[in-house]
């Protein structure tokens, strides 16, 4: 399911959307390098804190630009997307409350979504 919706997001988006695309793609792939450093072990607190919270702020925005009617992606799609932001947010605070230290699945899946877009 989850790559018929990137497929969908990606034939729904026109040219004139490439360049946030390119941006999206940019901001999900520093989220992604602050995770894997956090997976590798390579940080401070102060960069885990940091690296999560940036990951929970981009999908907030996701989050909110897909809730928009003016968004223009069809209504399932938007809500497909809602609904994995959702999940990256939820895991990035259990991961930060450290409820959680799977961060591998955080990485995944901001990969499947940078390289769909």
């Amino acid at each position: 399911m989850m790559l018929m919706t990137f497929e969908a997001y990606e034939s729904v988006v026109d040219e004139s959307g490439y360049e946030a695309r390119g941006r999206e793609r940019q901001a999900l792939s520093l989220g992604i390098d602050r995770l894997e450093r956090i997976q590798r072990g390579v940080f401070r607190l102060e960069d885990l804190v940091e690296s999560l919270l940036y990951v929970r702020r981009l999908w907030t925005i996701f989050i909110e630009d897909l809730s928009h009617p003016e968004n223009g992606l069809p209504d399932k799609l938007r809500a497909d997307i809602i609904s994995i932001g959702l999940w990256v947010v939820k895991e990035a605070d259990r991961l930060r409350e450290e409820r959680s230290n799977d961060v591998m699945q955080l990485i995944e899946i901001n990969r499947l979504i940078r390289d769909a877009l």
